[in-house]
């Protein structure tokens, strides 16, 4: 078995081996015609290259065979790793299907899930413990049966995979977010004695560190869907050996609020388009990094608010982890519990702060600012209050800007 030691040193390997070859899948890139180019919706100006992700999972390939354990889970671990990457490389070459895209990621989750990588039991608060590994679903030609559990860890980890590669559209977000979440979900894994996850998801958090070298803005490659779909995929696979496996109560929600971020920003985009009838799968510019990108801000800047709410959000998965404020048995310790309400106060006035100032309220100021300058440039009074209001408004709703006719002062909407 793997030890803490293990951890470090993997963190280490496939942190190097990324950096060194992450340079390198910039021929291969060009030479297949792997390269994004810029449009309306994206917020780089120039072609880049993508296969970027090819460099991590050659650090998590080499990483994981010198220190993951030489057993059926850690093994189908890496080779569904291998067939995630590979639907990533068809991805940014291709640009393939939705569906197509959606049955890949399913095929090489049902790898490592079919080897054991799966939620059989958990304990869910006021519930107790609760067993999908033994409901049957479907009785395979050969024997096998198909668990509840074992649906229900192919779909969470696909979601997973997707809500990654859906933040993956500002330079070192994706592998910003994993680099955090990877080394909270190691310290979390090891302390549960969980030590096999614990080296998976410091090897997670290394290759995506070493990738931040050559895709933090201005990014001289990008990662493509190779990278961002693998990096969903191992972080899930961490998620169900680390910590669902366990019988801790909060184990359920730990992965749940280390991810929170990319999680809500998912969330978000998938409602407003299903409130405007348009296609889940269809790409648009309602992300937060989108948002923070129309009220002015830098990819720099965006990064380090992002990153800073994902990392209060670590805090508070990691304090509801090692904070001894409960015994387990429904008995709270007043000053421990004290503590945790803090850094859950914390993590709310954060998201808060962002969701709410950032996305809505700071542009609504920006909006009225630019407004009474474009009126005055058109010879037109200033804005009345409901005039902007029903500006924003729109622009939150539609995707739309509002501008100024400069031989009428009247409002008109531009993409």
């Amino acid at each position: 078995m793997p030890t803490d030691a293990d951890a470090y040193l993997a963190f280490l390997v496939a942190g190097l081996l990324a950096l060194l070859l992450v340079p390198l899948t910039k021929r291969l890139a060009v030479r297949v015609g792997a390269i994004d180019y810029p449009n309306e919706r994206k917020l780089h100006l120039t072609p880049r290259p993508k296969l970027g992700g090819l460099g991590i999972l050659g650090g998590v390939l080499v990483a994981g065979l010198l220190f993951l354990p030489g057993d059926g889970e850690s093994h189908a671990i890496l080779i569904g790793a291998v067939a995630i990457a590979l639907v990533g490389v068809l991805d940014d070459v291709f640009d393939l299907p939705a569906a197509a895209k959606l049955l890949g990621q399913t095929a090489a989750v049902v790898i490592p899930v079919a080897a054991g990588v799966t939620v059989d039991n958990f304990t869910f608060p006021f519930f107790g413990r609760l067993s999908p590994g033994t409901v049957d679903l479907l009785t395979l030609p050969g024997g096998g049966v198909v668990h509840l559990g074992d649906v229900g860890t192919v779909i969470a980890i696909v979601a997973v995979i997707n809500v990654i590669n859906l933040i993956d559209g500002v330079d070192g977000l994706a592998a910003g977010v994993a680099v955090i979440s990877g080394v909270t979900l190691a310290t979390i894994a090891l302390s549960l004695d969980r030590t096999a996850a614990g080296v998976l998801a410091a090897m997670v958090a290394g290759a995506a560190l070493g990738y931040l070298r050559w895709g933090f803005p201005p990014a001289s490659t990008f990662m493509g869907d190779t990278g961002s779909n693998l990096l969903g995929y191992l972080l899930g696979a961490v998620a169900v050996q680390g910590a669902l496996k366990t019988n801790a109560v909060v184990a359920l929600f730990l992965p749940l609020i280390i991810l929170a971020v990319p999680i809500l920003d998912t969330g978000f985009v998938v409602a407003k388009r299903l409130k405007y009838g348009r296609p889940i799968y269809k790409a648009d510019r309602w992300h937060f990094h989108h948002r923070m990108a129309d009220i002015g801000f830098s990819q720099r800047r965006t990064l380090l608010y992002l990153y800073g709410w994902t990392g209060v959000m670590a805090l508070l998965a990691l304090a509801l982890r090692f904070v001894p404020y409960s015994d387990n048995h429904g008995n709270f310790d007043p000053l421990w519990t004290a503590v945790i309400a803090i850094f859950g106060i914390l993590a709310l006035a954060a998201s808060v702060y962002l969701v709410e100032v950032l996305e809505i309220l700071k542009l609504r100021q920006t909006r009225l600012r630019q407004l009474i300058t474009l009126r005055r440039q058109a010879g037109a009074p200033a804005p009345e209050a409901g005039e902007v209001e029903r500006a924003v408004e729109e622009e939150l709703e539609t995707g739309t800007f509002p501008a100024i006719d400069p031989e009428t002062g009247e409002f008109e909407a531009i993409k």
